[in-house]
């Protein structure tokens, strides 16, 4: 899986284990999804390019500005990606932000989409779509073909923890995407639950389970 990136840093690896506490409360959840957020988005940046702007002065010197050279569009993934938001618009800060609205219909698994403003034409080079978590990869492949057939040029996806067999399927049907991921959990229960995992994210980050 050459377009999946799974964090090394042992900062995350701590959040991590600290997240998925059954005992947490919604704001320490939602604090330590930002703080993993963060994290993974210093990695999923990490080969933007640059272009130069122009002659600055510092304190004691001139020096030539630069900036991030492509458009971008965060995504984050209804509800529950919203709670990446923040550590992506924080560093991303001329980003466009841009949501799709997608649920797993419970006895199915499938995904339903139900919020969609995108518009008609494409504007920018590159999407960065945010969901906590991928089970068993059906709303990020749905995300993922929405934005494909908008016609963005580059698609990087952060997630914070994912089951094997969903990044697997994912990585294969679409080698183009880059996968920014915390955390890969190897058992997808029946009813398409990852184990340990970090429980439904949507309920525990909006304190509705």
């Amino acid at each position: 899986m050459s377009n999946v990136f799974v964090s090394k840093h042992p900062i995350l690896k701590q959040k991590i284990s600290e997240l998925r506490r059954a005992s947490n409360t919604p704001r320490q959840v939602r604090e330590l999804t930002d703080t993993i957020g963060r994290l993974l988005m210093y990695e999923a940046t990490l080969t933007l390019p640059l272009a130069a702007t122009t002659q600055e002065q510092s304190p004691v010197g001139s020096y030539e500005g630069q900036k991030i050279a492509i458009r971008q569009a965060l995504i984050p993934i209804l509800r529950s990606g919203l709670s990446l938001l923040n550590a992506a618009s924080d560093l991303l800060h001329d980003a466009e932000i841009r949501h799709l609205g997608l649920f797993r219909e419970e006895s199915t698994l499938q995904p339903v989409e139900y919020y969609n403003k995108l518009p008609r034409q494409c504007n920018v080079d590159e999407c960065i779509v945010l969901d906590p978590m991928i089970a068993t990869g059906g709303t990020a492949e749905a995300a993922i073909e929405i934005l494909q057939g908008w016609g963005v040029p580059k698609i990087k996806f952060v997630a914070v923890c994912v089951s094997r067999q969903g990044i697997e399927m994912l990585a294969k049907k679409f080698p183009e995407v880059e996968f920014y991921v915390a955390v890969v959990d190897e058992v997808l229960d029946k009813r398409g639950f990852v184990v340990p995992g970090i429980g439904d994210c949507g309920d525990r980050l909006n304190n509705t389970a």
